[in-house]
């Protein structure tokens, strides 16, 4: 399929010197007059831009027609008001994410499909311009001592980047937006990501207070998913959740929202997740809900779930419920347990009641693969009962509670 002609436009090495000349064109005009573009609404921003390009077109004598005047016009608008060429990217609600790495690649993923978004940047300082733009308004910062940060837009959409001398081949960025509607439970069933007897399952063991790990790999769907299931958890419990970068949105009239700090240039007043947990077990919670257990907050995390707090829940990158146990046991050990095997099983035996795993397929679709019951441990490892599968190989959910489809 050929490239429309508006497309082999942008992409042309021509295209984006004119850019660049119009958008030095319009800095110019904009300080020579002393215009106070920021304080204008979006209107008034496009009819301006759209009105300085078609006159330095004119001036210049450029060969491009009305419709490459107005792509380059909304183009330089991203540039002086936006995030410059992945603006339009940004408001795309069908994109989840989106990925650069270095001028010349950008990616996007849809529906689960990563494919080669039809645009580029000058040069490795335009990347790192549009970087700059995005982390200023949030007091974050890149730059060749601190080449690399994560963080949170106010959308609540996540940030990461990382600029040369550590990225070899260019400053990278990648963003994952944050969805503006949540999930519905309906929307899943209806997409085929999990049946209704297994929505109807968790539901009764969310609201009866049931301690729950949703595992998966990376972009699998577990903070979506373990963002549905807090919808079930009843108005009257007081919610405390602790992420490394808010995403969860709990339809709740009690939460607490805290969010870990990264050090500052110096390496200090970082607040970690473990701080974070051992300070909510004193704020009086019913539920604590932690994003993703990473590092030594799993102690405190299962310890929490022992004493009084059923009902909590968080993620943990893991690919089978099996899988799972092993990197609790590693995190564990990371965080200096020193006990034998056999004790920290029991510990997450007795705290631990539900295993759900989640999975993105190779065709993009999500998942839920499995709801594992812990049923008990021993010194040979834990015991586990299955309630649903999603078996690969006849595409359907099995209700293994009964022996039949889901």
């Amino acid at each position: 399929m050929s490239t429309e002609p508006s497309t082999r436009f942008r992409l042309s090495d021509q295209y984006q010197q004119l850019k660049s000349a119009i958008h030095r064109n319009l800095i110019a005009q904009i300080e020579e007059r002393n215009l106070d573009i920021d304080g204008w609404d979006a209107p008034r921003v496009e009819r301006y831009v759209l009105e300085q390009v078609r006159l330095y077109v004119t001036q210049q004598r450029l060969p491009v027609n009305a419709r490459e005047s107005e792509i380059l016009a909304r183009d330089a608008r991203d540039e002086l008001m936006g995030y410059g060429p992945i603006q339009a990217l940004v408001d795309d609600d069908t994109v989840n994410d989106i990925v650069v790495n270095g001028p010349n690649r950008v990616f996007i993923e849809r529906e689960g499909l990563l494919s080669v978004a039809p645009i580029r940047f000058v040069n490795d300082g335009h990347v790192i311009r549009v970087i700059q733009r995005i982390l200023s308004p949030i007091g974050r910062r890149v730059d060749e001592s601190t080449p690399m940060v994560d963080a949170r837009l106010p959308d609540g959409s996540r940030v990461n980047a990382i600029i040369p001398p550590i990225a070899l081949d260019g400053p990278c960025l990648s963003i994952r937006k944050f969805r503006k509607q949540a999930l519905r439970a309906e929307d899943l069933v209806r997409g085929g990501s999990v049946s209704q007897a297994a929505l109807e399952y968790l539901q009764g063991r969310v609201r009866k207070r049931a301690n729950l790990i949703v595992i998966g790999g990376t972009g699998s769907g577990k903070t979506t998913f373990l963002n549905l299931l807090s919808q079930w958890i009843p108005r009257t419990e007081r919610v405390i959740t602790i992420e490394d970068a808010a995403e969860l949105r709990l339809e709740h009239e009690h939460v607490v929202r805290l969010e870990t700090r990264p050090p500052n240039l110096e390496g200090q007043r970082a607040v970690t997740a473990r701080d974070l947990v051992r300070n909510a077990l004193r704020m009086r919670p019913d539920r604590i809900i932690v994003g993703e257990i990473r590092g030594d907050e799993v102690l405190d995390m299962l310890q929490a779930m022992n004493t009084g707090h059923d009902g909590s829940m968080t993620t943990l990158h893991a690919n089978t419920p099996r899988d799972a146990i092993h990197r609790l046991e590693l995190l564990a050990g990371f965080a200096g347990f020193t006990g034998s095997d056999n004790t920290f099983r029991g510990q997450v035996a007795a705290a631990i009641h539900l295993i759900v795993h989640v999975a993105r397929l190779a065709t993009g679709e999500r998942r839920l693969m499995s709801v594992a019951e812990i049923t008990g441990h021993n010194e040979q490892g834990m015991s586990m009962r299955e309630m649903f599968r999603y078996d690969l190989d006849l595409a359907e959910h099995q209700d293994l509670r009964t022996g039949g489809v889901a």
